[in-house]
């Protein structure tokens, strides 16, 4: 108890405190000098391991140290190399998620529910110029990231999800940690004409689940939805808004980048997908596809009370691109 009160008490200092996304090179490599060698060795891979793209958001067993295993020096590091690679509002969500597991501790009388169980892994050894990678990942949360020369580059797949997704009882009662992401789409699909909706609604059943699920290699889905260019301009406006709620849980410069990116493709291109109920308490999905962009969002389980979310970067997931593009430049026969 008195390790998580610790924790929170860092994680609010944190998150009211200002850590600007420069230099990550020297926030990881500050991380690992906190480490034991036994901590150090199970934290470090290398960049072209298949851990790398061991892609989970269930409560499973995971490679890496956790919280668990942390003094509060190298929570500190760590949740400094955590909060540089996010916006303000991408790393609230992350430690809120994080807490939901103590609101599902009580729900469900159950004690393998861990809020410390979140887990740290840093891919190639942190060099001035070289790539590297590092992962934060736990329950609902899985944060995948590639670096060079202290910036980011890759940032996908990140997946947010949340069990409450609205807290009903207790302490936290009300608590709505992806509330954006539900409360502007449901804004946007009643917005819709008849016509309109008929063309976004492509079920009145929602898939339980989101359907790239942990694939390593995910592909444009069938293509569903309503076009950007069919939205009015106050229906554009929620959806421009709802697109930048995912795009700006990245720290400020790489937020920018991949907005540059999915504008580069066509916001004209971009199309919005829904199906199930068309109100909370009833399961609902909805997704938003460009030519490099997926993200999906899933809320049916437990009463429609339980969110998945994930972006992926249809060309760049994990940085395999960048990655692919960097060694057929530099390392050519």
């Amino acid at each position: 108890m008195k390790s998580r009160q610790v924790l929170l008490a860092l994680l609010c200092g944190f998150f009211f405190g200002t850590l600007h996304a420069q230099g990550l090179n020297a926030l990881a490599k500050d991380f690992l000098n906190t480490l034991s060698p036994e901590l150090r060795e199970r934290t470090l891979f290398s960049l072209d391991d298949e851990e790398r793209y061991n892609f989970h958001y269930t409560p499973v067993r995971r490679k890496g140290p956790s919280f668990n295993d942390f003094n509060e020096t190298q929570k500190k590091a760590a949740l400094k190399l955590l909060k540089a690679s996010l916006s303000a509002e991408g790393y609230r969500k992350s430690m809120e998620i994080m807490a939901l597991e103590g609101v599902l501790r009580v729900i469900e009388q159950n004690n393998y529910r861990d809020d410390l169980d979140y887990h740290f892994c840093i891919f190639h050894e942190v060099d001035s110029d070289a790539f590297w990678g590092w992962r934060f990942e736990g329950h609902h949360l899985s944060l995948n990231f590639v670096i060079s020369e202290g910036k980011l580059l890759a940032g996908t797949p990140a997946f947010f999800g949340a069990n409450p997704a609205k807290v009903a009882h207790g302490p936290q009662q009300g608590k709505e940690v992806l509330g954006s992401e539900t409360h502007l789409a449901f804004a946007l699909v009643n917005s819709f004409s008849k016509i309109q909706l008929s063309e976004a609604r492509f079920s009145e059943q929602a898939p339980r689940e989101i359907l790239t699920r942990t694939k390593r290699k995910v592909t444009a889905l069938e293509p569903k939805g309503i076009g950007y260019v069919a939205l009015t301009a106050a229906q554009k406006k929620i959806f421009l808004q709802l697109l930048h709620v995912y795009v700006d849980n990245y720290e400020a410069t790489y937020a920018q980048n991949l907005w540059g990116k999915i504008e580069k493709g066509g916001l004209d291109r971009l199309y919005f997908a829904w199906a199930g109920g068309l109100r909370p308490g009833v399961g609902h999905y909805y997704r938003i596809q460009g030519p490099s962009l997926l993200i999906e969002y899933d809320n049916t389980q437990n009463g429609a009370n339980h969110v998945h979310s994930v972006v992926r970067d249809l060309t760049n997931d994990f940085g395999e691109d960048l990655l692919r593009n960097h060694l057929e430049k530099h390392h050519k026969d």
